[in-house]
């Protein structure tokens, strides 16, 4: 498994394709992009991947959930398009240059959590990486993500703490283990405190 760091040419180039052959168009600003957000590229996970709802009306968004996906962001991606995979998440930043995806819109459900009520009420950020290997949260990781979780949490009214941004392995009933024990919470916490 090549564990490098794509470029962000060579994730635009992998985005756009991925589009492309989703037959939706050439990347746009997300639909997410509204006053404190980062900027982000719209992504599409296939359809299969995750629930259309009408959130926070449908249910309310109480948490934000920090995920770490094993996988370079090019084969994360790849795993939110294709159908019979059932997994997406609402947003991926890549380790190189904070690069946001967003592949699932926050109205609708991410199937992310593997906990159906906390994937109702929560928005998942996946983080391009290993748990095992701290070299991939970069300090622009950091960054972009921080600025994305404070401007859902300051859309949805969502308490910047750690009961409500919280890792896949607090989820109840998680098998995983992200974004485990390399992922500083200090300095991100700090960040999202921060974040303007």
């Amino acid at each position: 498994m090549d564990r490098t760091m794509p470029s962000r040419r060579r994730l635009l180039q992998g985005a756009a394709a991925g589009a492309a052959a989703a037959a939706l168009g050439p990347l746009t600003a997300s639909p997410a992009r509204a006053a404190g957000y980062p900027v982000t590229h719209w992504i599409p996970a296939s359809t299969s991947n995750y629930t259309v709802s009408n959130r926070p009306a449908s249910y309310p968004i109480d948490y934000v959930v920090i995920h770490v996906t094993q996988e370079t962001f090019q084969d994360a991606m790849r795993i939110f398009q294709n159908p019979s995979r059932k997994v997406s998440s609402h947003f991926m930043v890549a380790s190189g240059d904070g690069y946001i995806g967003q592949f699932v819109r926050q109205k609708d459900i991410a199937w992310h959590a593997g906990n159906w009520d906390y994937n109702t009420r929560s928005i998942g950020i996946e983080h391009e990486g290993w748990v095992d290997d701290p070299s991939w949260f970069t300090d622009v990781m950091y960054r972009e993500s921080a600025q994305l979780t404070a401007a859902v949490c300051d859309a949805f009214g969502i308490p910047k703490d750690r009961q409500h941004i919280i890792g896949h392995s607090q989820v109840p009933g998680a098998t995983h283990t992200d974004p485990g024990p390399n992922w500083n919470w200090t300095k991100y916490m700090n960040y999202v405190r921060a974040a303007v």
